[in-house]
């Protein structure tokens, strides 16, 4: 943004309000001397007209000043508005990620504990249910975040293209950039963590 938006700009001087001239008595004058006593009446009257009509020049360009430094303004909070959103849809795609992680978490633990206990034959009776709700837990927490990804992915993108269009439109400022997403990295990562789980699994059912 220029240095000029940058300035609060300065209020022009107070007007100060001298007195009108006083009207010429040429009721005893002749015709020419009156006539040019009543043109420099004129004169005088328009040289002060002349002093109103600058300085309210001057207060309009103040305005126009004031004005253009709040769309300024106004502009810039309607761009941070736009990272303000961003946050909000990273902070919801960490709540998925959250719960993801504690299905997955759970389902693969209660998984593993009732596999080892049928390997290390501590319980005699059937851990098919118990093994399967832990699967089923782990695909639960995948398809969770699965679903979480796609939305964050298209509502960034829409998100994204909308911001855009409204800098091409002068509507809005475009100087902060889009970061990388670290939550979207670490969301990627863990359902990859979550598919690996589920194949280790399946591979552990079938064997048993």
């Amino acid at each position: 943004m220029s240095q000029e938006h940058d300035e609060t700009p300065a209020r022009p001087k107070r007007f100060e309000d001298t007195q009108l001239p006083a009207i010429p008595d040429v009721g005893l004058l002749d015709a020419d001397v009156a006539s040019v006593e009543l043109s420099q009446h004129r004169t005088k009257l328009s040289t002060h007209r002349t002093g109103l009509s600058e300085h309210r020049t001057d207060l309009s360009e103040f305005r126009t000043d004031l004005s253009t430094n709040r769309t300024e303004m106004s502009a810039r909070r309607t761009g941070m508005s736009f990272q303000r959103t961003r946050m909000s849809a990273e902070r919801t795609l960490m709540s998925v990620i959250r719960t993801a992680l504690s299905l997955i978490g759970f389902g693969f633990t209660i998984f593993q504990v009732f596999t080892k206990a049928r390997d290390a034959n501590l319980l005699k009776i059937g851990i098919a249910a118990p093994s399967n709700f832990g699967m089923a837990l782990v695909l639960l927490g995948v398809l969770l975040l699965t679903v979480g990804i796609v939305y964050h992915v298209n509502y960034m993108r829409t998100l994204r293209a909308q911001r855009n269009a409204m800098v091409q439109q002068g509507l809005v400022h475009g100087e902060s950039a889009y970061p990388v997403s670290y939550t979207l990295l670490t969301a990627g990562a863990l359902l990859m963590i979550g598919l690996y789980a589920i194949v280790s699994m399946v591979f552990d059912a079938a064997r048993g």
